[in-house]
């Protein structure tokens, strides 16, 4: 009889133990970005820490600080290493200062499109980027979103690369967003973000590039009067997990991380690829003309002036990146 009530005992206190231990064990994380709350980087972060949570039975409780609330990205990417930050959505330019050779993906021209990205972000050429990077800081990329084209506005249109010779246009001072107006025989003229709208407002510079969502949160349109769809850089973000974390995580746990966050990725890279097909019909009401480029004229003008060597990339993994259909 003694026997029977210690077995109860000990498979009761086991129960209990069972039902409290996702409790106790309850992990919080940090994730951090520099968007505004509005948009999709952060809604989408949000959904993802609550479908991870859900997921895991509540094991892991990841709050999403949005708006640089946590350091500017320089700041959250050094906070990876550091162990103050966990998670993080970020360029890769700011992984490319550790691991230069994923810094690829800012070679004018090297996608075609959204598509073309992200048919690199599922490539055996970007695995072996993740599994570099992963191994150079223990920095596990899990997803890639689609942050949108980056397109030339101006005060005179212009349809191929010769018709941007003089222009004098702002750009942020970075070599690969310098390489385009350089190959083509424009101006580039670096001037703060800030700083801008005023600057083209002014005449300081006739023109600069960005994605149309940018353009439109902006206000580039109001002083600008043709958008060229030059499309010579399509820019993305990483989704990443900290050493310390993905280290620690069950190879189930690391799955459902990986599963969440190229869902997350998908949705968010969905309403930018829609705003984007809306802001080229919205510009054109408000009196822009929108001009179709000859896109050869730059890519040839980019590869003869300003090779991928030059830039301190590898011809192999361009051409493989290109080849990706």
């Amino acid at each position: 009889m003694m026997n029977r009530k210690t077995l109860f005992k000990t498979l009761m206190a086991t129960a209990a133990l069972a039902l409290a231990g996702p409790a106790l064990a309850q992990t919080k994380l940090k994730w951090a970005h520099v968007y505004e709350t509005s948009e999709p980087y952060h809604t989408e972060s949000v959904w993802a820490a609550e479908e991870i949570k859900k997921r895991t039975n509540g094991k892991f409780d990841i709050q999403v600080f949005p708006a640089s609330s946590l350091g500017k990205e320089t700041d959250i990417n050094q906070g990876m290493t550091l162990g103050t930050v966990d998670m993080i959505i970020s360029g890769p330019s700011f992984a490319a200062r550790s691991y230069p050779r994923i810094g690829i993906a800012y070679y004018p021209f090297i996608f075609r499109d959204a598509d073309h990205l992200l048919a690199y972000s599922k490539s055996p050429v970007f695995k072996e980027m993740i599994d570099g990077y992963r191994e150079k800081t223990g920095i596990q990329i899990l997803a890639y979103t689609y942050y949108g084209a980056r397109h030339t506005t101006a005060q005179k249109p212009f349809t191929d690369c010769a018709g941007m010779k003089g222009i004098k246009i702002r750009v942020p001072d970075v070599p690969a967003y310098r390489a385009t107006p350089e190959a083509c025989g424009a101006n580039p003229t670096p001037i703060a973000f800030a700083e801008v709208y005023l600057a083209l407002q002014n005449g300081t510079v006739e023109a600069q590039e960005n994605p149309l969502t940018t353009i439109e949160a902006k206000k580039f349109y109001e002083v600008q009067k043709a958008i060229m769809l030059t499309g010579h850089i399509v820019d993305g973000l990483t989704t990443q997990v900290a050493p310390h974390v993905w280290t620690k995580l069950s190879d189930a746990e690391k799955k459902i991380f990986s599963d969440v966050a190229l869902e997350a990725a998908a949705r968010a890279t969905a309403q930018i690829k829609k705003r984007e097909a809306e802001l080229v019909e919205e510009f054109k009401k408000k009196g822009l003309a929108v001009v179709q480029v000859n896109r050869q004229s730059f890519v040839d003008a980019v590869l003869k002036a300003k090779s991928v060597e030059s830039l301190g990339y590898d011809r192999k993994d361009y051409d493989r990146i290109v080849a990706i259909k």
